[in-house]
């Protein structure tokens, strides 16, 4: 295997291993802010793009196709046994900071992947700020609010407490509107 063959199969362990570690499905835009735009582990977004694409050809990787806005992906099993056989090929220090990172951050991840907002504009100058709780089993929203707001900086705020407070609110109103009896 030529230099070039072995940083790409270097850089598809990567994105396997990040997969692996933190343990939601993720977007594209997320794979490739992780291994590149944050990180520099993969050295361009072009090429990471092509990892992904030849991950989810190989059966590495597995690429949702449900209804929502965006695509996901997710380490599957034959991912998993490969990663298992070849692991050692990443560095032992590139793999402690991967683990390291994917700890400190797979919150806000899970976060921006679940806790989603949408603004639309209306036609009385008005926005309507549609926020959503999704599920990572299911591709339809657990939960859903759309509010207006009289100004895009209003609608803005919503969205940007929206992403910090989601579980807190539908907890509350989980709570307050289904009764929960023990039977």
């Amino acid at each position: 295997m030529d230099n070039r063959e072995q940083e790409t199969t270097l850089h598809k362990l990567i994105v396997l291993f990040v997969l692996e570690k933190i343990e939601i499905p993720l977007t594209e835009q997320s794979i490739i802010d992780i291994c590149y735009g944050k990180n520099n582990w993969i050295d361009n977004y072009m090429e990471c793009k092509e990892i992904i694409f030849s991950l989810v050809e190989a059966g590495f990787i597995y690429k949702t196709n449900g209804n929502s806005e965006e695509d996901r992906y997710t380490i599957t099993y034959t991912g998993r046994n490969c990663l298992s056989h070849f692991y050692e090929r990443i560095d032992k220090d590139l793999r402690d900071q991967i683990t390291e990172y994917v700890k400190e951050n797979r919150m806000a991840f899970k976060r921006s992947q679940e806790y989603v907002s949408t603004i639309d504009r209306n036609s009385d100058g008005s926005y309507t700020v549609c926020l959503k709780i999704r599920s990572a089993l299911i591709d339809e929203p657990m939960f859903e609010i759309k509010i207006k707001a009289p100004s895009r900086q209003s609608a803005i705020g919503a969205t940007n407490i929206w992403r910090d407070k989601a579980h807190l609110i539908y907890e509350n109103v989980y709570e307050t509107l289904i009764d929960i009896e023990e039977e």
